[in-house]
């Protein structure tokens, strides 16, 4: 699994007539790809829930997202498994398929609740317009088969 994680003063995502929005936190792009796990998933909850990229008191990178207590903001993007090498237009063979993909997709967003975390979603597969503004601006690219 592939997350783009941003820390965030604010974010929001609006389909169709719906909207979610949140206050300070992350917004996370997840991106699941072929042969993903339910163990890649509670992995990368696990690593962004305690990811330590807000500032403590000395301004050094020490508090999580637990700690701050902040939000989620968790959208679906198969296109963080684009491949370019064959030119410019990308392929997205590396990304799982909708069904499996959805099921891990929710799986990430209930592993992240089961840590503490307040999470808001996107609608899988919908098309979305997302907005963010950065704090910092702090992003971190995460890839399991990273770590």
């Amino acid at each position: 699994m592939r997350a783009l994680v941003t820390r965030v003063v604010r974010a929001s995502v609006s389909w169709e007539s719906e909207k979610q929005d949140i206050g300070p936190g992350f917004l996370i792009l997840v991106g699941v790809g072929q042969g993903d796990s339910p163990e890649k998933s509670k992995k990368l909850a696990d690593k962004i829930a305690a990811l330590r990229i807000f500032s403590n008191d000395e301004g050094k990178f020490d508090k999580s997202l637990v700690d701050t207590k902040g939000e989620a903001l968790v959208v679906s993007q198969f296109t963080l498994y684009a491949n370019l090498k064959g030119g410019r237009r990308p392929d997205f063979a590396g990304a799982a398929k909708p069904d499996e993909a959805n099921a891990l997709y929710e799986r990430f967003c209930a592993d992240l609740k089961a840590l503490g975390v307040p999470v808001k979603t996107g609608k899988f597969a919908a098309h979305m317009q997302v907005e963010s503004v950065n704090d910092g601006p702090v992003t971190i690219w995460l890839d399991t088969d990273a770590f």
